[in-house]
């Protein structure tokens, strides 16, 4: 019998993770075992046990794509920006979280909606899998930590506030983005465009992205 090349191996195991979205998405993870995944895929259960241990291993991937859509965009924002705001930043990480379809790590197209609703069932996940929380915070403090550059280098360009504590506003950003995810996965926000124009509107309002409230209130006279 011939041996399986390393590049088919690849794509069984990708048909296997789609699968498992699909199902995930559909019907829950506690709800899914793994001969539905096995069934949605269309392999023996034996077969799915050849590329996986078990269930855990397959939320533990999805979950890593799903918090990888929301935040890779952050580390793009750091390296092209001369001067963001703390509303580029909201805007950066929003943006595709509305597309309707994402590329996974493996290189393979995946439905947004699929995603995001891994993403939201991993979150209540992080309550009781300890190796998924470790994860999920590690990628977390990474990602806050390139936000708070994002924000540095608006203070430096003027375009965020000086007394902003960059570390503190970076919680801020990732409640706003959290905040989003669910409502468009629980009660259809997808209005990208028009969440994006009202928080700019509610912070400029308070004054965060005002280049420096120092220098308004000494020029602008209160009213």
């Amino acid at each position: 019998m011939p041996r399986i090349t390393e590049a088919r191996r690849e794509a069984k195991r990708a048909e296997i993770v789609a699968a498992a979205r699909r199902c995930f998405s559909r019907d829950g993870f506690h709800q899914t075992s793994m001969p539905d995944i096995a069934q949605e895929a269309g392999v023996s259960v034996g077969a799915s046990y050849r590329y996986f241990t078990g269930k855990e291993e397959i939320i533990l991937e999805i979950a890593g794509d799903a918090f990888r859509l929301i935040f890779a965009p952050v580390e793009r924002l750091v390296d092209g920006t001369e001067g963001p705001t703390v509303a580029d930043l909201l805007a950066a990480s929003i943006a595709p979280v509305a597309s309707e379809v994402t590329i996974d790590a493996a290189g393979q197209p995946v439905p947004v909606d699929e995603l995001l609703r891994c993403a939201v069932q991993a979150w209540g996940e992080l309550l009781r899998h300890d190796g998924l929380r470790q994860r999920a915070a590690d990628g977390f403090e990474q990602v806050r930590r390139r936000m708070a550059d994002v924000l540095r280098h608006g203070q430096a360009a003027g375009t965020v506030p000086a007394d902003l504590d960059p570390d503190r506003g970076t919680r801020v950003v990732m409640a706003l983005l959290h905040g989003f995810v669910l409502q468009r996965v629980a009660f259809g926000l997808d209005d990208t465009d028009g969440f994006t124009r009202d928080v700019r509107a509610v912070l400029t309002d308070a004054g965060v992205l005002h280049p420096s409230p120092c220098t308004t209130s000494q020029t602008t006279p209160s009213r």
